[in-house]
C-alpha cells in the first residue's frame, strides 16, 4: 500500500500561512515543530481528514519566492472536497476567502474555484453522490 502524506506548499509566512489555513479554511495545525533557528515543520489538513496534509513551507530562495501562489502555472492547484457545500463555501465567503469562479452544479458535482492567501486555485467540491 503506498499513500502520499504530505504536499509541500510555499509560504511567505508561517504564521499568516497557518492563520489562513486554520482560521478560514477551518483546517487542524496538525504539527507546528522548529528544525532550526529558521525552518519549521508545520502541517495542515482539513479537520477530519486522514489522508494527505499541506506542509507549509517557507520560501527561502529568489526561485522559490517567484513561485508562491503560483506552483501550478495558474491551473487549480488543490482539489479540497466537502460533504455539505452550502455550509461550507457560506463559510469561506463569510471568511473572505476570494472566491473566483461562483458555485454550479456540474456533473460531478456542485463546485466553486477560490484562491488561497497568495493566489493559488483550488477546486472547492462535493462530489455526485453515487
Amino acid at each position: 500500500m503506498q499513500i502520499i502524506g504530505h504536499i509541500t506548499l510555499l509560504v511567505k509566512d508561517y504564521d499568516e500561512a497557518i492563520e489562513f489555513y486554520t482560521k478560514r479554511l477551518n483546517f487542524t495545525l496538525v504539527e507546528d515543530r522548529m528544525m532550526s533557528e529558521t525552518k519549521r515543520w508545520v502541517l495542515v489538513a482539513p479537520q477530519g481528514s486522514t489522508g494527505c496534509s499541506l506542509l507549509l513551507s517557507k520560501a527561502t530562495s529568489t526561485e522559490q519566492k517567484s513561485l508562491i501562489g503560483n506552483q501550478s502555472g495558474g491551473r487549480v492547484f488543490m482539489f479540497l472536497y466537502t460533504d455539505d457545500f452550502e455550509h461550507d463555501y457560506n463559510h469561506l465567503k463569510a471568511q473572505g476567502v476570494r472566491i473566483v469562479e461562483e458555485a454550479i452544479q456540474k456533473p460531478h458535482g456542485m463546485v466553486a474555484i477560490f484562491a488561497d492567501l497568495y493566489g493559488n486555485l483550488w477546486d472547492f467540491i462535493e462530489p455526485v453522490k453515487v
